[in-house]
Order: structure tokens, then C-alpha cells, then sequence
């Protein structure tokens, strides 16, 4: 839920309500959530100031949302939109998996394979990628025309060639260098 806040435009109101300002503003500051609403709806909200009622507009005050921890808040007008910034892992392991498919897809480039070569790819196994490719190696390799993908450690022989063979590529996934092998079949 957004929380709402109302900020007294202290140059128009001032004179409006002269040595009741203190007063005033903090009773606009103290105004609760369902009072903004209304006060939004309307356009307009009542103080009782020592025994005076003042009527306030939207015009003189500013309603804005206040952030909520994990949520981007923006305001335009009466119109606020808030998008929840919380990357879980699912989304971290696709985000992961769509870096490999670029990179993979600029090692092709750089490599001067022809669009319709297969491939295949030995990924270094590291704990931060290591779940992702696992996760995502038949989207990774359906992007990448690869008819494998190998998770392997860095030292390891895979078939006729290992990680520090000289095709082997360092590559920077979620600014970490990763090594990569990338062999046409």
C-alpha cells in the first residue's frame, strides 16, 4: 500500500492564515490517510485552526508518495505508479542466462562463425552462475544454436579442450569474470 503525505505550500498559506501557520501546517502534515484521499478526490479539505475554518485546495499543498522499501514510487499529477525493484532469484538467474546468450551470441560474432554453425559452450562452474545455466541451458542453447552447454571447473579437460585453452574467452557476468569456451561443432 502507497503511503500518501501532504505538504503544506507554506508561501501561499502563510498569508492565508497568518499567525495560525504553525498550527496549521501541522495539521496538514498530521492529515490521515483516508482524510488525503478524500482530500484528493475533492480538491479540497477544512482545518479548524483556533476556532477559524480554513478551506485548503490541492493547489496549495503538495500530495506526494512516500517510498516504500523495495517499491520505485513515481508521482505525475495525481497520477502515481510504483514498481516492485525486488530481484528474486528466478529473476537473477534469467538475467544471468539472457548476459550468457549475449555474450555467447558476440563470441560467434568475434569468432567469424556463420549464423547457421552449431556450437558448443563450457561455461566456468561458479556458485553465482552455476544454478542458471543448470536452469536455463535449453533456452541458452536454443539462442545460441548450441547443441551443448557444460558447466565445468576452470582446470577441468572437457573432451579435447579445457578453460584455459587458448579459445577460451573471459567474460563479465554480473561483474564477475566468468570463463567461457565457445567451439564451432
Amino acid at each position: 500500500m502507497l503511503i500518501r503525505k501532504v505538504k503544506p505550500n507554506f508561501k501561499l498559506l502563510g498569508p492565508r492564515f497568518g499567525k495560525n501557520m504553525k498550527e496549521g501546517g501541522a495539521a496538514i502534515l498530521a492529515l490521515t490517510q483516508a482524510e488525503i484521499a478524500a482530500f484528493e478526490k475533492s480538491g479540497s479539505h477544512e482545518l479548524l485552526l483556533s476556532g477559524e475554518t480554513y478551506t485548503i485546495t490541492s493547489a496549495e499543498v503538495e500530495i506526494i508518495s512516500e517510498d516504500i522499501p523495495g517499491w520505485l514510487v513515481a508521482n505525475e499529477g495525481r497520477l502515481t505508479v510504483a514498481l516492485d525493484i525486488t530481484v528474486t532469484e528466478e529473476l537473477l538467474h534469467e538475467g544471468i542466462a539472457r548476459e550468457f546468450v549475449n555474450r555467447i551470441q558476440n563470441i560467434r560474432k568475434e569468432s567469424g562463425f556463420e549464423v547457421t554453425d552449431k556450437i558448443r559452450v563450457v561455461i566456468e562452474d561458479l556458485p553465482f552462475v552455476s544454478a542458471a545455466v543448470k536452469k536455463h541451458s535449453e533456452y541458452i542453447a536454443s539462442q545460441t544454436l548450441a547443441l551443448e552447454i557444460t558447466l565445468a571447473p576452470g582446470s577441468a579437460i572437457t573432451g579435447s579442450a579445457t578453460l584455459s585453452s587458448p579459445g577460451t574467452r573471459e567474460i563479465d557476468i554480473e561483474e564477475q569474470i566468468v570463463r567461457v569456451l565457445v567451439e564451432k561443432v
